[in-house]
């Protein structure tokens, strides 16, 4: 077969895969100094492997690009990205925050011995045994996200003799031009208090007249996958005018603004997302010039990125099973994966690109499908993608698979949610094992 360079591959995805990715002399595509074909033949298909080293230089990276341009801020890690022991106790020696949005994840944040006060709660439907584990434990921040939230928090926080410290969330009416599905800072959403029904201003006056909470500040998220710096200027603008607002008709000044996350990745060669440190000047310049103009003190800033931590650390392994000719339409690969470990592309049509991780030498002689396991029709892992020749057995590699992959996995057609490992230095770390069949019914009740 027609052999391509081997350094073409890692070049030509560039900041998609790992910042480890090399091919070895195997031909095999290699992070962390593992070997993914060995990977696969030690913990089995389909398995997510995490590279620590990326994990850790993106984390590294986000803090400086926002400190460098704005002291006084704090980052959070937004765990509903993927969140796992091995992973909370990496952003702890890295500095982050986290930012949750369940009890699940508030209990999974205890269970590591991540930092309460580093912890912010949002959810625009926290039930009252949420509220009172999130105060209990002594959370840092609680996003409020409606009336009926922060009147339920008052009560809770006057019942165990507490103060909670809230941000309200504002929905500043800000299209982020991405998929609907992943849009959530519009008038018409089921997030946050809109700024132009006079919500908010109530929201505002409701707070400071409640003795269970102290009004920090505003949050605001607006999207996720979004791929232009006008959105977040935008956002920040709405918030400070807000500010201002708020300042003269209560006398409430923020100690904290928040425009959230959700900036995008790349996760084709097609695509080319800004870079987190022109992210960071967006919003970092608007901060400033705002508070300036209007004449306010600096507040802390506040962001939360997740998929920009861990989307590009986290490869899925897949091993090829049948192969479906259509002559004159189309060939599936079938993998032993697919939408119950990634439901993104059925879910809002994502895309990404996929590397023949034991036969990277080979140059691609044909365009593919490569399919799912399941039974829908919509069980596709991505389209029309150029690789060599596959045969049964072959391990095929999608990059950037490190975010709302594992998250949104499931067990559809009682499949079994796949491993984990975190690879570092030649060595890999199980850090999530495979489900097995006796997972599938141990809650059942006979």
């Amino acid at each position: 077969m027609e052999k391509t360079d081997a350094s073409s591959i890692v070049d030509e995805l560039g900041d998609i895969l790992p910042i480890t990715a090399r091919v070895n002399s195997a031909g095999h595509l290699e992070i962390g100094g593992c070997d993914l074909v060995s990977l696969a033949q030690e913990f089995g298909t389909p398995l997510y492997a995490y590279d620590e080293a990326t994990l850790r230089h993106n984390c590294a990276r986000h803090l400086k690009a926002f400190s460098s341009r704005y002291p006084d801020v704090r980052v959070l890690y937004a765990g509903k990205a993927y969140l796992g022991l091995a992973l909370l106790s990496l952003l702890v020696k890295e500095g982050l925050g986290l930012d949750v949005v369940s009890g699940g994840e508030l209990a999974l944040a205890q269970r590591a011995g991540f930092p309460m006060e580093l912890v912010y709660f949002h959810g625009n439907n926290k039930s009252a045994q949420e509220l009172e584990l999130a105060l209990k434990l002594g959370v840092g921040r609680i996003v409020v996200d409606n009336l009926h939230e922060l009147e339920r928090l008052n009560q809770t926080a006057l019942g165990l003799g507490a103060k909670a410290s809230v941000l309200l969330r504002l929905s500043p009416n800000v299209d982020p031009h991405t998929h609907r599905f992943i849009t959530t800072g519009l008038v018409d959403s089921k997030f946050g208090f809109p700024l132009q029904t006079g919500a908010a201003e109530e929201a505002v006056g409701q707070v400071l007249a409640s003795p269970g909470l102290q009004l920090l500040g505003f949050h605001a998220h607006i999207g996720s996958q979004i791929c232009e710096l006008e959105p977040y200027r935008a956002t920040m603008e709405a918030l400070l005018a807000f500010a201002g607002r708020v300042r003269e008709r209560f006398g409430f000044v923020p100690a904290e603004i928040s425009p959230g996350g959700g900036w995008g990745i790349r996760y084709t060669r097609e695509e080319q997302p800004p870079e987190i440190e022109a992210v960071a000047g967006a919003i970092a310049d608007s901060l400033v010039e705002g508070v300036e103009r209007l004449g306010l003190p600096r507040p802390r800033l506040v962001v939360e990125p997740g998929r920009a931590i861990v989307a590009r650390a986290g490869v899925a392994l897949y091993t090829v099973g049948s192969i479906k000719e259509v002559p004159g339409v189309r060939t599936y690969v079938a993998v032993d994966g697919g939408m119950a470990d990634n439901i993104r592309p059925a879910l809002y049509d994502a895309r990404y690109e996929v590397v023949a991780a034991n036969r990277v030498q080979t140059a691609p002689t044909q365009t593919v499908t490569v399919a799912g396991k399941y039974c829908e029709s919509g069980d596709i892992l991505a389209r029309d993608v150029h690789l060599p020749r596959l045969e049964p057995g072959d391990l095929l590699a999608i990059p950037a698979a490190g975010a709302y992959c594992l998250p949104l996995a499931s067990n559809y057609n009682l499949s079994l949610r796949p491993a984990v490992v975190m690879v570092k230095g030649g060595q890999a770390r199980l850090v999530r094992r495979r489900e097995c069949y006796e997972d599938l019914w141990r809650l059942e009740a006979d």
